[in-house]
């Protein structure tokens, strides 16, 4: 790894994010995206019940009673231990009266040993919705932009405007991966999209400014002894070990709370621990592979023009 060329081979690495990009269109363009409730609008009634139930069998049974997509989660109240089941139904039409007595009187009949009561019926509008997704993507611009200009500021002697919108491509680039493992696991889209596509900003651009710094670090040190290629190679070389070592060592982590999840049951958990596990692989490959060979072919160009407008002279 000592004489590896991270910038000489930046083609191939383009090529694998491109061709893993191209991969999540199709699959949101054919197979369609999936909304949560939230995003989507809906209804969520919960029933209280004893004993023991099967989320499958109750997902069938509710489906059956309505005639519509649901989905089911088996919840329990830690104070005094009593167990309830939450049905989901993610629609621009909601649950209307009828349908709530059509599927409260199927699960009664289905389960009648189980003492099946509606505790609460609860109505989602989609405009809540759109409306905290608006808010979201205008913090994530407002994130990207504040990126930009403060590594602009910082990183001004190496050309700090161009390293600031390098880093949010790497960004976008990260937020795409995450949102592809929604999309291909089929995950409906919800809070924790957002939540972890923030989350792995904050941790993505951490990682490319410590590069950026040993850039400017460099620089000071072999100004004039090495091409800015050989720089920006050297200071990914000595900061690689430190960004693998943080990336193995909060994935492994991350793995250990999707496993937990994945046992318990925890459905909400999963659907955050697994596409942040993937962001923080990205991140980091975004970081060392997208954002400063991008960097570096825009130095070149800069510094091309400028001699091409040398010679014009």
């Amino acid at each position: 790894m000592k004489d590896f060329d991270f910038i000489g081979h930046r083609k191939i690495f383009f090529t694998i994010s491109l061709v893993l990009i191209g991969v999540i269109l199709l699959a949101a363009i054919f197979f369609g995206v999936e909304l949560d409730i939230q995003f989507k609008g809906g209804a969520i009634a919960e029933y209280t019940y004893t004993g023991e139930l099967d989320e499958n069998s109750v997902q069938s049974t509710a489906e059956a009673a309505i005639g519509r997509q649901v989905s089911v989660q088996k919840t329990q109240d830690m104070a005094d231990g009593s167990s309830s089941i939450v049905i989901t139904l993610a629609s621009d039409a909601g649950l209307n009266v009828e349908d709530q007595e059509k599927l409260t009187s199927a699960l009664q009949e289905a389960y009648a040993d189980n003492s099946i009561h509606l505790l609460s019926v609860d109505s989602v509008e989609p405009t809540m919705g759109r409306e905290f997704l608006m808010k979201s993507l205008l913090a994530v611009a407002l994130a990207s932009l504040l990126i930009v200009i403060y590594v602009a500021i910082r990183f001004r002697k190496i050309g700090g405007m161009s390293a600031g919108v390098m880093a949010v491509v790497a960004l976008i680039h990260d937020v795409i991966m995450v949102f592809g493992v929604f999309v291909i696991l089929r995950i409906p889209l919800n809070n924790n999209f957002m939540a972890v596509a923030i989350t792995i900003i904050g941790y993505s651009v951490n990682d490319t400014i410590v590069i950026y710094d040993r850039i400017r670090e460099n620089e000071r040190l072999y100004r004039n002894k090495l091409s800015f290629h050989e720089l920006v190679n050297k200071s990914i070389h000595q900061s690689f070990t430190r960004s693998l070592n943080t990336s193995i060592t909060t994935v492994l982590a991350m793995l250990c709370v999707a496993v937990v999840a994945v046992v318990a049951g925890v459905d909400s958990i999963v659907s955050f621990a697994i596409p942040m596990i993937v962001g923080l692989v990205s991140g980091f490959y975004s970081t060392v592979f997208i954002a400063n060979p991008l960097y570096v072919m825009w130095q070149d160009h800069k510094s091309k023009k400028r001699l091409a407008e040398k010679s014009a002279k």
